[in-house]
């Protein structure tokens, strides 16, 4: 008995420390990745409130897309893992391949809707000189889509290889590059003239080139690398039945994957517009607020992408009992990070706050007292967003991501944002009513996921086996 209990403890403490290996650099990338914008937002609050009211919502249309568009090239992942585990290296090879494809054939319709984001926003309901003024930098930050794209198929390859650390190392180096740039051309620094809003925008466009290119350029030039022939494409390539099926396993997969995403952030879009149509107070507040959420979700988010790509990489081992203990593993240290942050949250908001407007200048006195209120909503719902999104990250590595997506569209569309919106606009409860909505269907998402999870990890060990096999 003492054994066997031994034995649990070591097999979990060593699943843990697996699962850290990937998650802290992956987690530290997502913090770098999520910064870009995290600082672009602070930046756009040294031009006032105006700006980063305008700024925010340019900035929340093409993170949409962005998430959009990875979420599903993210299917690379489990597929790669799985690869790899079962010690594939050519398949590996063909999934990267057809998913920068993919990345093309989305980037350029996204890139061209991004340049006339000014006229979506209008025709959105938003205020023409608040949707001009988002638009200088959504035609900025347009060019950058394609190669952030790019840049996140390779980073999926790295990490599900497990050769997270120098994705995390390139995102450092391009956050800090962002930053420089933001200061350079917003401000007309070096001689160069004053941009303002554009200027953060192309800041951001040369970061994500710069990223992609980095990865391009170790991906070439590392040997290890040379056995997947990631770059390599003969000049008679044959579209074979296996690519076809690689390219069918990656929509199928990655479909759903971006229809959650989807369905996420489409909530979180309205309830922008709402907060528009509320005043710059309402949007300005909900901004900061929001962007320090996501700041902390990026945590839990790298933990999740841990957990696809160990249960991936067990399952293309045959281990599937051991996968479905990365899974509670995973979802457990989703929990706990985000707790971490909730009780940072519930302390010090004005701390918080202060990262992005003076707190102590009158003008910005109703800001800080909607936003300080609305980072008191997020600490309490942080736990359950780390659990719902790392519930679906172990989905994610069983290839199961059809139901997640249904649940999704309950969670925020049938259950939160009916109830945000009743609370916030029938009610008058405003932004508090409209975030206690977003709390509700997180708290869902989390629990209904984690169940599913339970389900398919224990009563149908054998068909995931068999799933996996074909």
């Amino acid at each position: 008995m003492m054994n066997s209990h031994n034995t649990r403890r070591i097999r979990l403490i060593a699943e843990v420390q697996q699962c850290l290996l990937l998650a802290v650099p992956l987690a530290a990338a997502q913090i770098a990745e999520s910064a870009t914008v995290f600082v672009d937002t602070v930046m756009m609050g040294w031009l006032g409130s105006q700006s980063i009211a305008s700024g925010g919502l340019g900035a929340s249309i093409f993170i949409f897309f962005l998430l959009i568009t990875t979420a599903t090239l993210s299917a690379v992942s489990p597929l790669v893992a799985e690869a790899y585990g079962a010690g594939k290296p050519e398949q590996v090879g063909y999934i990267v391949r057809q998913g920068l494809g993919i990345s093309l054939l989305l980037g350029i319709p996204i890139t061209v809707l991004l340049w006339h984001g000014g006229t979506l926003l209008v025709l959105l309901g938003q205020n023409t000189n608040t949707a001009t003024l988002a638009q200088t930098y959504l035609r900025a930050i347009a060019w950058g889509l394609i190669p952030g794209l790019g840049f996140a198929v390779l980073r999926s390859f790295l990490a599900a290889i497990s050769q997270p650390q120098l994705v995390m190392v390139t995102i450092v180096l391009g956050t800090l590059l962002n930053f420089i740039a933001n200061y350079v051309l917003m401000f007309g620094k070096l001689g160069l003239p004053v941009m303002g809003l554009a200027g953060i925008g192309w800041a951001s466009t040369l970061s994500l080139w710069s990223m992609f290119l980095a990865l391009v350029i170790y991906i070439l030039t590392q040997h290890r690398f040379a056995v997947y022939k990631i770059f390599q494409l003969s000049p008679n390539y044959n579209f074979t039945q296996q690519q076809r099926r690689i390219l069918w396993q990656i929509f199928q997969v990655g479909l759903p994957i971006g229809g959650l995403m989807a369905v996420e952030a489409g909530f979180f879009t309205v309830v922008m517009f709402i907060m528009g149509k509320l005043g710059t107070t309402a949007l300005a507040a909900h901004q900061i607020a929001l962007q320090t959420a996501s700041m902390s979700y990026q945590i839990a988010l790298g933990i999740s992408l841990a957990t696809t790509i160990r249960i991936g990489q067990l399952l293309g081992e045959q281990k599937v009992a051991v996968a479905r203990l990365a899974g509670y593993v995973g979802i457990a240290l989703g929990a706990l990070s985000m707790t971490i942050t909730g009780i940072i949250f519930w302390l010090v908001p004005q701390l918080v706050v202060s990262l992005y407007l003076d707190i102590n200048n009158p003008n910005n006195q109703d800001v800080v007292i909607l936003a300080v209120k609305l980072l008191a909503v997020a600490a309490i719902f942080q736990i359950v967003d780390g659990i719902q999104i790392t519930a679906a990250g172990a989905l994610r590595g069983l290839k199961d991501t059809r139901i997640p997506m249904l649940i999704g569209i309950v969670a925020y569309w049938c259950i939160g944002l009916v109830i945000g919106y009743t609370l916030g606009i029938w009610f008058n409860y405003g932004p508090i009513g409209l975030w206690c909505g977003l709390a509700i269907a997180l708290a869902i998402a989390a629990t209904v996921l984690t169940v599913r999870f339970r389900i398919l990890s224990s009563g149908w060990k054998k068909e995931v086996v068999s799933r996996n096999e074909v």
